[in-house]
């Protein structure tokens, strides 16, 4: 179905003829594509739901002012969507991978529908409500401004003159605040994305004034509230006397109490603006029982005790863009105009946020040529705006503000500019460095902790996978943190206070070959850092000048290249506990110089490769005693460890876990591996071409922990693995290939979780194996083989069977 895009009523016709078209397709298809029914009966169900509600827009079309490009792109979208339907017949069951990607279309498809329905077009569950709506629709892009307002404390003041990028964050806001359920609404960025200027937006759209009138009441909380004044302060506004003296913050609530009911039954908006970590019970105390009271609140940390809460997302690269040509007077003709590429890196550089576009372009506003070109290679040179810039950096430190007992989580802020920008972090690489650094548990724990106290305070964005029960607090492999290159500038900048000498973080930057002139100017550069770290780009050609870092712990190495050279000063840090590699080019890269690591035999205890050629390692493979753990991530490894010169077991004879995850072309474990007896843990993940492992595995008689998930070619555990006797966690997720589980599998005398889940071709006679494992806590597997096991728990009393849910993870997928 073609569709010629034009307004009005034949818009709502399309629109009306895609669904339809669509509806029909899934079904049709339903019933005979079995490997998709999950996902394709969630989506007739979401489908079923919105026939009514599509009918009344395709009615009512040309009244409805139908967002044009939204509902062309949905139209466009559900042609897509119909012909993916069509396409699931012909998937079969064993390409995993267009599963995956499949599934994940249709539950986009799914939600896209539901969004237009619901959110763009405000359209709820019935058509009176829908005809309601047409009355009061309103164009975002004109909304009145109140001129000479009465500027008095409480009330909201004006935006500014010129906004860009909030229109649809303004719809959004406002149908979520506009919602029955909603009493307490938490709005919030970091500082700088306009969270206030949105507020004011808000309170002067028409359907707002219209449903608040005047018991729209604004209150500054800031970083140290004071109830008391803040409760005189609205008593005031309302030209009301409180009954008594108030003396006490109970004082005080309770003549809000009195105010809030003498303005009731009309209703009432509580806007409490910039409210910080640590008063996030003020909202809690300022609730009461009162028909149509609202309260909304601006915070830059996201309160997890507040159920509903509306993220601010930076500006687009257009909105951006427009903000900074009117901040910087690009419009004026006695303006130096920029290239159009110049613009795009200032602006690229300040990471979407209003204020600091705003801060950037007016100091630039009318400046001589030279002056923009100035910036632009002290950008370029890894020099930060925030080092003239301090109204910005002033405004950006406040959220950096700790108390005494967790200035780690300040520490742990600043380690993330130690990774190049616009990255994901691994969750597990800053559990490696955090646990040296800090001395944090070794599990992950304290410092998956940490990492969810900087994404509540807005500073770091930590995404974490759906965990199955036991894994919550064992495995963050698939978990990763993200970072608005402002927020990283920050990170550096408070890194920097001290002279390159003393601090105790050094973060380099290095573009083409250009280093820094500190560095160049002394043949041997003493520093102090604990972490160092160095990034290159795809210009480097590794040639490196001294430095002296007895004293570094965590050493990060981040690069672009298909050859890197480790550089020479590496063998003299004698304090190098961690070494982290990551190579971010397209190619997997060759690494030579790794025979330097033999010269810190005493203290290196974990190295994570990411995207490197282990047979250039295991050529000059040589002895690291003290190191305990090793991670290989999107690693090429083949038969590497079979043809190194010395024996894996010599060169990791303390070795206590090994990760490997997403290497592609691992076919099957390396023998060598088995003869390291201290190993504890051995994570494969999402190895999909590892097919078998050793018979030798059972000599591993030490090994606690082993997870195999995802590895889609394996089809099945060797026998041997009978012997390994202090084996508490045995993972095969998501195995396909696995059809049945070793005969004495029941001799694992110690295991106590065994997750199952996606094992599609198990049979059934598993359940023998089982009944022998006295130990078994917990069981994770599909619903139909959790039937199966109800009988068991009737002879393993403390068993515990839970059913997975379907997850599907797409976040290694390059973006």
């Amino acid at each position: 179905m073609a569709v010629a895009f034009v307004g009005g009523a034949a818009l709502g016709a399309a629109f009306g003829e895609g669904f339809a078209v669509l509806h029909d397709t899934v079904k049709d298809v339903v019933s005979k594509a079995r490997m998709f029914k999950p996902i394709l009966k969630r989506l007739e169900s979401t489908l079923d739901r919105l026939a009514p509600t599509v009918n009344e827009i395709t009615q009512l079309s040309e009244q409805l002012d139908l967002r044009k490009v939204e509902t062309e792109n949905l139209i466009k979208n559900m042609e897509k969507g119909e012909k993916l339907v069509r396409k699931c017949l012909k998937i079969w069951w064993w390409n995993y991978c267009f599963k995956i990607y499949y599934s994940y279309k249709l539950e986009e498809l799914d939600k896209e529908i539901v969004r237009f329905c619901q959110v763009d077009l405000q359209v709820h569950s019935t058509g009176n409500e829908l005809r309601t709506l047409v009355n009061v629709n309103i164009n975002l892009q004109q909304v009145d401004s109140v001129v000479d307002r009465q500027r008095v404390l409480c009330t909201v003041l004006d935006p500014p003159d010129f906004t860009v990028g909030l229109d649809m964050p303004m719809k959004e806001l406002k149908t979520l605040l506009l919602k029955e359920e909603v009493q307490l609404l938490l709005l919030t960025a970091p500082g700088g994305c306009g969270k206030t200027t949105l507020v004011q937006l808000l309170c002067q759209d028409d359907q707002i004034r219209g449903m608040f009138g005047d018991n729209i009441l604004f209150v500054n909380v800031s970083k140290t509230p004071n109830v008391k004044v803040i409760v005189q302060n609205l008593l005031n506004y309302k030209d009301m006397q409180p009954t008594f003296q108030i003396q006490c913050d109970e004082d005080a609530i309770n003549q809000l109490s009195q105010l809030l009911n003498h303005l009731s039954p009309n209703p009432i908006l509580l806007i409490l603006d910039d409210v910080w970590l640590g008063s996030e019970s003020l909202p809690e105390k300022f609730k009461f029982d009162l028909p149509n009271y609202k309260i909304l609140i601006t915070s830059r940390t996201a309160f997890p005790r507040l159920e509903f809460t509306y993220h601010l997302k930076p500006l687009d690269d257009v909105d951006a863009m427009t903000l900074f040509h009117r901040s910087a007077s690009l419009h004026d003709e006695n303006s130096y105009i920029p290239a159009e590429e110049d613009a795009k890196k200032i602006v690229r550089g300040c990471g979407g946020f209003p204020l600091v576009i705003k801060v950037i372009g007016g100091s630039l506003r009318r400046q001589h040529e030279v002056v923009w070109h100035s910036r632009l290679m002290k950008w370029s040179d890894g020099q930060f705006y925030f080092s003239s810039d301090t109204e910005l950096l002033a405004h950006l430190q406040k959220s950096l503000e700790f108390s005494d007992d967790k200035v780690i989580i300040k520490e742990c802020f600043m380690d993330l500019g130690s990774f190049p920008e616009d990255q994901r972090i691994p969750a597990t690489a800053l559990i490696d460095m955090w646990a040296e650094l800090y001395k944090l548990d070794e599990d992950g724990i304290q410092a998956i902790a940490n990492l969810q106290e900087l994404n509540i305070r807005n500073l770091a964005s930590l995404v974490m996978a759906r965990k199955d029960a036991g894994e919550v607090k064992s495995y963050y492999n698939e978990d990763f943190v993200t970072q608005h290159d402002i927020l990283r500038e920050l990170a550096m900048h408070q890194s920097s206070q001290e002279s390159i000498g003393q601090r105790s973080r050094l973060i380099i930057n290095i573009s083409g070959n250009n280093l820094p002139k500190w560095w160049t100017e002394q043949k041997q550069q003493l520093i102090n850092a604990r972490l160092l770290s160095i990034s290159t780009d795809e210009l480097f050609s590794s040639s490196w000048c001294n430095i002296q870092g007895s004293k570094v712990e965590v050493l990060v190495l981040n690069f672009h290249t298909k050859n890197y050279t480790l550089p020479e000063f590496v063998e003299k840090m004698d304090k190098l506990k961690v070494l982290i590699i990551n190579n971010y080019g397209f190619f997997h890269s060759k690494i030579s110089n790794f025979q330097l690591l033999g010269s810190l035999p005493n203290n290196l205890k974990r190295i994570r490769l990411e995207k490197v050629s282990i047979s250039s390692l295991c050529k000059t493979l040589v002895p690291l005693k003290s190191l305990k753990k090793i991670s290989l991530f999107m690693c090429n490894i083949g038969k590497a460890f079979e043809n190194c010169t010395t024996q894996v077991s010599d060169a990791f004879p303390n070795l206590t876990e090994i990760n490997i995850d997403y290497c592609n072309d691992l076919e099957e474990l390396p023998v060598g591996l088995c003869d390291i007896v201290h190993l504890k843990k051995i994570s494969i993940t999402n190895c999909h071409k590892l097919f078998a492992l050793p018979e030798e595995i059972g000599k591993l008689v030490n090994l606690e922990v082993l997870r195999l998930r995802s590895c889609t070619d394996l089809s099945e555990l060797p026998n041997s693995i009978r012997s390994l006797h202090k084996l508490s966690i045995l993972d095969i997720s998501d195995c396909l290939s696995i059809m049945k589980l070793p005969k004495h599998i029941g001799e694992l005398c110690n295991l106590k979780e065994l997750n199952m889940k996606g094992c599609l071709r198990l049979r059934t006679q598993f359940l023998e194996s089982i009944m022998d494992l006295k130990q078994l806590k917990l069981v994770v597997c599909d619903e139909e083989r959790a039937r199966l096991l109800e009988p068991i728990k009737e002879f393993l009393t403390d068993l515990n069977v839970e059913v997975a849910e379907k997850d599907i993870n797409l976040n290694w997928l390059p973006k």
